[in-house]
């Protein structure tokens, strides 16, 4: 069995690149587009995969052309498909991104077949959740699928990681389940109702996640860096300093080798060290997985 099961969305990625973000009612012009493979679950096992991890992906595609290109692209990655689900006469996701020219963004999600991914296919690969160390789940599937993946890991002993994104609230009962949960300011404050503006604001929506029954807390804060508090220990370890073409996916890259760090021994301090260098690559080139570094590349731009 692989080390990290990823269980989440997979989208193909349509991207207008434009001056500004347009904003209601307003039309921007010149824009550049570009394609690319997506969704929070494909971009968190690609970058696990490419940096070096142990990786088997849980995802429901499209019944259309679009589907056979990811397949074989996430083999190439590195990763093992063989728990992939195809939804009959449904698309695969898609997503349309906005990218500013000082890399914000903006992004609205049409799930397609990853509505389809249902409790169902969690009973399939049973036994692949129980066989990992590592299961890594985000909030772009069915909440109820979510909910039966974490329930089966937690029975299982295979730690949980929960990227909660998009923000919606969580039951504490769910949260209990967590080994570690990684949100960043929206959804730290959406899950505990602590507005995020200070770095005391963010130790003390950590700490009401503790508080809830989650073990370990990673609070992402961009450039600030990322804070880090389980019951032993609080740190914020810095972001590196890059200047920003794109910041789509960056929060993917940052869990997918947040788990490769983790699933090679390192200490909690340490993985979030590797996962904000990663995360700083990314941000430095277009595109959701097309900006995903090598583990090798990684270690050149160290």
């Amino acid at each position: 069995m692989n080390k990290i099961l990823v269980i989440g969305s997979t989208n193909i990625d349509m991207i207008a690149c434009v001056k500004h973000l347009p904003r209601p009612g307003e039309t921007v012009g010149e824009a550049r587009f570009m394609q690319s493979n997506g969704g929070k679950g494909a971009n968190q096992a690609v970058a696990a995969a490419r940096l070096g991890g142990d990786v088997a992906f849980v995802s429901c595609l499209g019944d259309d052309t679009g589907a056979a290109a990811l397949r074989q692209q996430f083999a190439a990655d590195g990763i093992n498909t063989e728990a992939l689900f195809t939804a009959k006469d449904t698309p695969t996701g898609t997503a349309l991104i906005f990218v500013s020219q000082d890399g914000e963004n903006c992004i609205a999600v049409a799930p397609g077949a990853n509505h389809s991914l249902t409790c169902e296919a969690i009973d399939a690969v049973a036994d692949r959740i129980a066989g990992a160390e590592y299961l890594l789940v985000q909030l772009e599937i069915p909440m109820e699928t979510v909910a039966c993946a974490i329930e089966k890991a937690y029975a299982a002993g295979t730690r949980v990681v929960l990227n909660p994104a998009p923000a919606m609230p969580l039951a504490d009962e769910l949260l209990r389940k967590v080994y570690l949960i990684t949100p960043n300011r929206t959804e730290s404050e959406t899950l505990t109702g602590i507005p995020l503006h200070t770095g005391q604001d963010a130790s003390k929506a950590a700490g009401a996640l503790l508080a809830k029954g989650v073990g370990n807390v990673i609070v992402t804060l961009g450039s600030e860096g990322a804070l880090i508090r389980t019951p032993a220990e609080e740190l914020l370890i810095p972001a590196r300093t890059v200047t920003p073409v794109d910041t789509t996916a960056a929060g993917d890259v940052f869990n997918g080798a947040l788990l490769v760090a983790l699933s090679e021994g390192r200490s909690l301090a340490d993985a979030v060290r590797f996962a904000a260098h990663s995360a700083s690559v990314s941000v430095t080139r277009m595109g959701a997985q097309a900006s995903i570094p090598w583990r090798g590349e990684l270690e050149t731009l160290a």
